[in-house]
């Protein structure tokens, strides 16, 4: 028995479809449950069965969401392709809130860097640790979030 192509069959079981989509039949249960992936068919045994169509739409999920696209976006954008309008300029402004995004979060991680580097710094000048002392557990935590909170 050889690996499964698509062109094989048209009538998919989700493990067959999960291992042309390079996923888990759990993901795509979720994906369906979630409306990403229409529902499946069921054959005479109640096992879900899928057309050769769903294995590009997963895949095309599964890019989506390795980008850090959310489920509402998807939605969206599934949406935008069902009525027959092309969805590439809305991907365009959701790519560039998510650049704008990034670019947000990379500046409050150098913020954090600098704070981290600072407290390091400061390792060598604090005081010996003093368990008795019930009221801080940590001066490096404490001292840095005073200094925090003036800032």
């Amino acid at each position: 028995m050889g690996a499964i192509t698509v062109d094989d069959k048209d009538r998919l079981q989700i493990g067959e479809l999960a291992a042309l989509a390079d996923t888990s039949a759990k993901t795509i249960r979720f994906y369906e449950d979630e409306g990403l992936l229409p529902p499946a068919r069921r054959a005479a045994n109640d096992y879900r069965v899928y057309a050769s169509d769903d294995v590009e739409r997963l895949r095309f999920i599964r890019s989506a969401r390795d980008l850090g696209f959310s489920l509402n976006d998807l939605h969206e954008i599934l949406a935008l392709r069902e009525r027959g309008e092309a969805p590439c300029r809305y991907v365009v402004h959701l790519i560039d809130h998510k650049r704008s995004e990034i670019d947000a979060r990379i500046r409050q991680l150098h913020e954090l860097q600098a704070e981290l580097d600072y407290l390091l710094g400061m390792a060598d000048q604090l005081p010996d640790d003093e368990i008795e002392m019930k009221r801080c557990i940590c001066h490096l935590i404490t001292d840095s979030a005073t200094s925090s909170k003036s800032k």
